[in-house]
């Protein structure tokens, strides 16, 4: 009678030994895979974290992940930008996760917008032209679809000369204007040499056009060939 009894009783102990694993295991499993959402924030975060100081609304798209991925969960999740990406338009961010011996690494595509004022031009500007705050407005658009380099700041703009002929509607890029030339080619000029207790004076004729600052050449009035640094009021500042 007793062995029949003890086989009952291991019977009874293995069914509630399984019962209880078969139990906790979607629970256990749960607990343990990283949850794909704050792998989205964590992305998100990190964009919007990044790009704080970019010149515009700055608005952050992060794509889909795949909610079927099975990850080991991560304590610390660490967002990085993969060589050959930027912080800019359409991008991929790198999520990964060092914990050992579970460690792990995803990239999670993103989209960035900048929405900002850019200047463009409001009628047909000719080559030589001296820009204005007439010949120009602000309009708000996406930076990351204007060409790169395109002027956002009016002090930029004004008072520069256009380097050809411009049409109307168009942003407004660095290369599309210069510093007004203050010494033009052929130009008597004031030569000045100033050292250390000392200033010397003569003229000569510009060989070169040049704004502010730029270098120009000039000949003295013995034929000889120097150069000097173009200021305004026609000098030309000579190093000593």
């Amino acid at each position: 009678m007793i062995k029949p009894y003890l086989l009952l009783v291991q019977f009874l102990l293995i069914n509630a030994v399984f019962s209880a694993q078969t139990f906790a295991a979607p629970h256990n499993e749960h607990r343990q895979h990283q949850d794909i959402s704050l792998i989205r924030n964590a992305v998100e975060n990190f964009l919007y974290r990044n790009t704080e100081n970019l010149p515009g609304q700055v608005s952050v798209n992060v794509g889909h992940v795949d909610k079927q991925l099975v990850l080991p969960q991560c304590s610390h999740l660490e967002p990085f930008i993969p060589a050959g990406n930027r912080l800019w338009g359409k991008t991929s961010i790198g999520v990964r996760c060092d914990n050992q011996p579970d460690s792990w690494t995803i990239y999670v595509q993103a989209e960035i917008s900048v929405m900002t004022h850019v200047l463009h031009l409001v009628r047909p500007i000719s080559v030589g032209q001296m820009l204005t705050y007439e010949d120009i407005a602000p309009q708000n658009v996406n930076l990351v679809q204007m060409p790169e380099g395109i002027l956002t700041d009016a002090a930029q703009v004004v008072g520069k000369v256009a380097t050809s002929n411009l049409s109307a509607g168009q942003p407004i890029r660095p290369q599309m204007l210069r510093a007004p030339y203050v010494i033009l080619r052929g130009q008597t000029v004031n030569l000045v040499v100033q050292g250390r207790g000392f200033s010397i004076r003569s003229e000569g004729q510009a060989l070169t056009d040049a704004a502010e600052g730029q270098v120009v050449q000039v000949r003295n009035k013995s034929g000889k060939i120097i150069t000097g640094l173009a200021r305004i009021n026609s000098i030309v500042e000579i190093q000593p």
